[in-house]
Order: structure tokens, then C-alpha cells, then sequence
């Protein structure tokens, strides 16, 4: 009996012990957390986590090469439609033609507040700012994927304003994927008859569609490519 008393007492003790260690990893965990997040407002725990851990995310994320794919338009092929003529409703209501962004570069992107890519805000925004003259950047939110955008149009702008200080363009949230609910400039994107060579529709929220100067379709970038990265840069091809 005394034997099987000890047995259990170490048992215990162990179980104890690697309870501690895990409470000290959460709270360190949690500390973390709280400091890289020390300027956050009105972000969901989850939406902090994210944050955190996006690097690894990032890193993760590129070596799924089905999620890691980039497109191209190498034969330069023409519109069958002009993307000018689509109106965009932005999240204040008021509606923009994409004709006086004519002679910049256009890097469209669908957006969601509580996705594993949405840091990628944080390189958007420095694309935004860089290149102001040359490149316009108009985010889309949209709640398709894994229903991570479920805010309002005031609450996604205040979000995204307050915690990622973007200042680019946003539209009002709508359906990015084929459906008969699709934005309009969705649906030009992902229909080669409309924009000349692509089907490929967003695969997950962040996927980027890139527009010449002249309202070509350029590239397409999977959510996993970085606005930052080299295939992006290499598109944009913007020098100072």
C-alpha cells in the first residue's frame, strides 16, 4: 500500500509540475501579447493573437505551395471590358469611378478583420504611403471566408484605421466570390471574358489582383504572397 501512495504522490507531482510550466507559458504567452498589442483598440482577443503570431503564420503559409500561387499576364492580353467603367461603393457610401486613378498602378485586394493575413494591412499601408504617386491600393472586405469579416462598414474602417493606420481606400463589404452576389469588380476580375485572360477567384481573404496603367490585369497573387514580397515588388516595378 505504501508503495502504491508513493507511486501516486509522484504522479501527482509530476502532473503538478507540468501544470506550472504551462501556466508560466500561458502567462508569458499572454504578456506577449498584451505588449505587442499595447496601442490596440477594440480588438478581439483573437484578432490580437493573430497578430502575434502572423510571422509564423507568414512562414507557414509559403510552404503550402497550393496556397502560394502567383499569376501572370505574359502575353499581355487587352480587356475584352474596361475595369473604368465599374463604379466602387466605398465604406462611407460614396461611389468612385476607377477612371481617375488612370496612369497609377492598381493593387485590389479582398480583406477580412479576423484572418490569419490580415498584418498584411501593416505592409499594404507602407505600399500605400511609398508610392502614393504611382500605386493606389483599394481593399474590399468581404465575409467569404470563414466568415471573418463580420463587422459593419464603420466598424471595418475604425478597425483598420485605429490598430493598422490605413488610409487607402476601402469598399463597402461585399461578396468577392463567384456568386450572383458578386462585386461587380470581382466579377471583372475573375471572368476572362471580361478582363481578357483570368478565372482565377480570391482563394481566401487578401488575395491581390494587380492592374497596369492603363486598366490591364497583371498579375494575381495568393493571399500566402506578401504585398512586400519579391514577386509583388517585381510587379510593381515602382522605382523612386
Amino acid at each position: 500500500m505504501m508503495v502504491r501512495n508513493m507511486h501516486t504522490h509522484r504522479k501527482y507531482s509530476r502532473w503538478k509540475k507540468w501544470l506550472i510550466v504551462v501556466v508560466l507559458l500561458l502567462l508569458t504567452f499572454w504578456g506577449y501579447v498584451e505588449l505587442v498589442n499595447r496601442n490596440a483598440k477594440n480588438m478581439t482577443l483573437k484578432q490580437k493573437i493573430l497578430k502575434v503570431i502572423y510571422p509564423v503564420f507568414s512562414k507557414i503559409s509559403k510552404l503550402n505551395k497550393n496556397r502560394n500561387i502567383a499569376m501572370n499576364n505574359t502575353e499581355h492580353i487587352q480587356p475584352a471590358q474596361s475595369l473604368y467603367n465599374i463604379p466602387v461603393t466605398l465604406n462611407n457610401g460614396n461611389t468612385i469611378s476607377l477612371e481617375k486613378y488612370k496612369g497609377k498602378k492598381l493593387l485590389l485586394v479582398n480583406t477580412a478583420s479576423e484572418c490569419g493575413y490580415t498584418p498584411q494591412y501593416t505592409a499594404l499601408q507602407e505600399l500605400a504611403q511609398k508610392y502614393e504617386n504611382k500605386l493606389v491600393i483599394i481593399g474590399f472586405p468581404a465575409n467569404d471566408f470563414g466568415a471573418q469579416e463580420k463587422g459593419s462598414d464603420e466598424q471595418i474602417a475604425q478597425f483598420c484605421k485605429v490598430n493598422f493606420g490605413v488610409t487607402f481606400p476601402l469598399a463597402k463589404k461585399s461578396t468577392v466570390i463567384k456568386s450572383g452576389e458578386q462585386n461587380e469588380i470581382f466579377q471583372w476580375l475573375t471572368d476572362k471574358t471580361k478582363n481578357g485572360w483570368n478565372d482565377k477567384a480570391p482563394t481566401w481573404n487578401f488575395s491581390k489582383y494587380l492592374v497596369n496603367e492603363e486598366g490591364v490585369l497583371t498579375h494575381y497573387f495568393d493571399p500566402s504572397v506578401t504585398p512586400l514580397s519579391n514577386e509583388v515588388l517585381e510587379a510593381l516595378k515602382l522605382h523612386e
